[in-house]
């Protein structure tokens, strides 16, 4: 991972990005595909923490100019592979002869991503495992690549967004990319949701092989399935079903056990054979602790009651919104927006209204952000639950929210 320019190249990859946001800024036209092409070019051959904040940002399908999300969505699925003599070394590392353990790996990634990529592997028993490599010398990169990136973060003040809340939400996304970085951690995560969740039929937690793992690389039982982004066009009672266990797994995550899987993007899930919904990885899950979990209950319950004063309250209680001037028209528009996806009986996650007006509510909100000043874990938590919603998009679901969440706001108001 080192090598001359590093440096100078992710600050040339901000500069351009910088000069695009100032274009339109000063009400000009920035060529958002050629940039996108640049940004997936040079952070797919970079990896680290450059190309996983790219990553996230892609999640923000109604933020991002299309043509920029398009090309950022690539580094989730078509990130330029690790040269195998530098994985081999990983591998060297941390077994020794590989040849000891695994009767065959296969050279050809699996899957390639900003932090690691994985490989197919067969052990000496004839067992198809899945081995998760860590990107050689990341750890010692880390620490510059993040000393950059809060650099190129300070472009979110053209958005309006104070320095503090910046500073914030760097900080949460360099916590979240060193824990990345703890294959041990990812491998108690593993095992702990395949206890908790034993019981959902239609979930899958590949099993970790802890005799096989070690800090930088993470050995799982291979299970196969077909990405969640190529199921679009899948059977409708198929993407039905799967989109329930979505729905169901994400809500007693967060409601009875207090965590969320906080690496939403489409290329960390898949659909088995039998209709299943797998989740391979989870180097990224978050706390949410009722704390939060109360007041983003109560701006939810505001929002469908169309109550801005309210709205306003229960952000204040999340620990933003400190100051004066309630944005109450933004609040309004708020409402507008998501209220149609709560309405009684089974609403169409597919319905392009719906997304319309989302599209149009988001810049507009980060416009606000110098109002509205959201926590950072408020605002990691925020982008994770729209990476999901947008995992529901993708599958078409049909669900009945109203249904859905009626306990819970019962819940939050006691």
């Amino acid at each position: 991972m080192r090598e001359r320019g590093r440096t100078r190249r992710l600050l040339g990859l901000g500069a351009r990005t910088g000069g695009a946001v100032l274009r339109t800024r000063l009400g000009g036209q920035a060529d958002w595909r050629t940039l996108g092409e640049a940004l997936f070019e040079g952070l797919s051959e970079l990896k680290g923490p450059a190309m996983k904040l790219a990553q996230i940002m892609a999640q923000w399908d109604d933020l991002l100019p299309p043509d920029l999300a398009e090309e950022l969505a690539r580094l989730q699925r078509q990130a330029e592979p690790m040269p195998w003599g530098d994985i081999c070394r990983t591998l060297v590392g941390s077994y020794g002869d590989p040849e000891r353990h695994f009767r065959e790996i296969e050279r050809r990634p699996f899957a390639s991503a900003s932090m690691g990529q994985v490989h197919r592997a067969v052990s000496h028993e004839g067992e198809q495992l899945v081995l998760k490599v860590q990107y050689p010398g990341l750890a010692d990169v880390l620490e510059d690549d993040l000393a950059q990136l809060r650099r190129i973060m300070r472009l979110g003040r053209w958005l309006k967004i104070p320095q503090v809340r910046l500073d914030a939400l760097f900080e949460e996304l360099a916590a979240s990319l060193r824990h990345e970085l703890d294959y041990h951690a990812e491998a108690l995560a593993l095992a702990r949701y395949r206890q908790r969740y034993g019981h959902l039929d239609g979930l899958v937690i590949p099993e970790p092989m802890p005799e096989l793992s070690g800090p930088r690389v993470l050995a799982m039982r291979y299970v196969a399935g077909t990405p969640l982004r190529d199921m679009e066009g899948a059977d409708d009672a198929l993407r039905q079903r799967v989109a329930t266990t979505l729905a169901d797994w994400l809500t007693e995550e967060l409601f009875i056990h207090g965590e969320l899987h906080a690496d939403p993007h489409a290329g960390n899930f898949a659909v088995d054979a039998e209709g299943r919904l797998v989740v391979y990885d989870l180097g990224s899950v978050i706390a949410v602790p009722e704390a939060h979990l109360r007041p983003l209950m109560h701006l939810l319950d505001a929002t469908l009651a169309g109550d801005a004063m309210a709205m306003d309250d229960a952000l204040r209680r999340l620990g933003g919104r400190q100051g004066q001037g309630a944005p109450l028209a933004l609040y309004r528009e708020a409402v507008e927006a998501v209220a149609p996806l709560f309405e009684p009986g089974i609403q169409d996650f597919a319905d392009v209204r719906v997304h319309r007006r989302l599209r149009e509510l988001a810049p507009k909100v980060w416009a606000a952000m110098d109002r509205l000043q959201p926590p950072a874990d408020i605002l990691l938590l925020s982008r994770t639950l729209n990476g999901h919603y947008w995992n529901l998009v993708r599958l078409g679901a049909r669900l009945d929210l109203q249904a859905r969440t009626r306990p819970l706001l019962a819940w939050a108001r006691r």
